[in-house]
């Protein structure tokens, strides 16, 4: 199947090389982690809070949300489309189990090269199978959130800076170190955390571009929660759902559709910078990230009945994603997106209010 790839990969930096950039991530992570708990033991310890976690302390309702989040999200979630994976590599792909196993590994005790690799099986075939395991663990996901919350936000204007919360800074800190403490550890359990949201295209770096994500989204609360108070002020409560889903929404929809439709028949020609071993995205990825953006965003203005100013900040934001989503560092854009919107939607409310 080697005759379906697309376009042959581009030379990767050299082993040490990316193994280094693998540690930096960890180390960097290993910092943000170590101070977000010292800033826990300190709410701990002084009794004071703030407004970027719901709940700080360490009771039986936060060791029970620990427990069932690690045990739903990691193991039990994380063992399905691990499954799903596993069964794509396997039968689409065409991975002896040998393969599959180094796929599911750390990739970073043993050589991994991603162009051995597209030189005997389909690069469109990993592409795609790369594309199932992450969407499906997360993005399945985050659009059930994402609706849910929206439907709350409309019924309770009031809960609009709460969709941009996490519940504890316990929970938060206690699922950072437990994905630290698989990060190099091959094995089954390791699979279940880092299995299916690792792409094979990312070669030795797939945990790393995995980790990166994780540690921003623990930085988000304290981007967007100030942010996410700001808008509350501005915007009258009818139009809160809509600047949550112009946020949110957007960026779930860009994201998504910009590797579904890029895998499927996207010709990974437009080289961009990252964390992983191989970095090019399409042309058609980029558009259908456009278009899916634009969709959703105009989708609740009309659902609504909001004026024509709200169609012009369909399309900024749609096009803020869009190139954010390519140029941004791969494994950074998450991060990136969400907070250009929401600095967006709060000039705009600003403009308009």
């Amino acid at each position: 199947m080697a005759d379906a790839v697309a376009f042959p990969a581009a030379a990767a930096a050299p082993a040490a090389e990316r193994r280094q950039t693998a540690d930096r991530v960890f180390w960097g992570a290993v910092f943000f982690n170590s101070a977000l708990t010292l800033y826990w033991l300190y709410t701990l310890a002084s009794g004071r809070t703030s407004i970027f976690f719901r709940n700080y302390k360490v009771d039986k309702e936060a060791l029970v949300q620990v427990f069932f989040g690690v045990l739903f999200f990691y193991v039990i979630w994380g063992f399905i489309w691990w499954g799903i994976k596993t069964l794509l590599l396997r039968y689409f792909v065409g991975f002896p189990k040998d393969e599959r196993r180094r796929s599911f590994s750390s990739r970073m005790n043993e050589p991994y090269e991603v162009s051995d690799i597209v030189a005997r099986y389909s690069e469109r075939r990993i592409r795609i199978a790369d594309m199932v395991g992450r969407r499906g663990r997360f993005i399945t996901m985050a659009f059930a959130g994402f609706f849910y919350l929206y439907s709350e936000v409309m019924l309770k204007p009031s809960t609009f800076s709460a969709g941009f919360l996490q519940n504890s800074l316990f929970d938060a800190v206690v699922r950072s170190w437990i994905f630290l403490g698989f990060y190099y550890v091959n094995g089954f359990l390791a699979a279940m955390f880092y299995g299916a949201q690792s792409r094979v295209m990312d070669g030795v770096l797939a945990r790393a571009n995995c980790l990166l994500i994780t540690t921003l989204w623990s930085a988000f609360n304290f981007v967007m929660v100030p942010i996410g108070l700001k808008l509350t002020g501005i915007f009258p409560p009818g139009e809160l759902a809509a600047v949550f889903a112009m946020i949110w929404g957007s960026y779930i929809a860009c994201d998504s559709f910009s590797e579904i439709i890029g895998s499927f028949i996207g010709r990974q020609k437009l080289r961009v910078w990252g964390v992983g071993d191989v970095n090019r995205k399409s042309v058609a990825g980029t558009v259908a990230g456009f278009l899916a953006a634009l969709a959703l965003c105009l989708w609740v203005v009309s659902l609504q009945d909001l004026g024509w100013p709200w169609v012009g900040l369909s399309v900024v934001i749609a096009f803020s994603n869009t190139v954010l989503e390519l140029y941004s560092p791969r494994g950074t854009d998450d991060f990136t997106m969400a907070t250009a919107s929401a600095l967006i939607c709060l000039a705009f409310g600003t403009w308009l209010h």
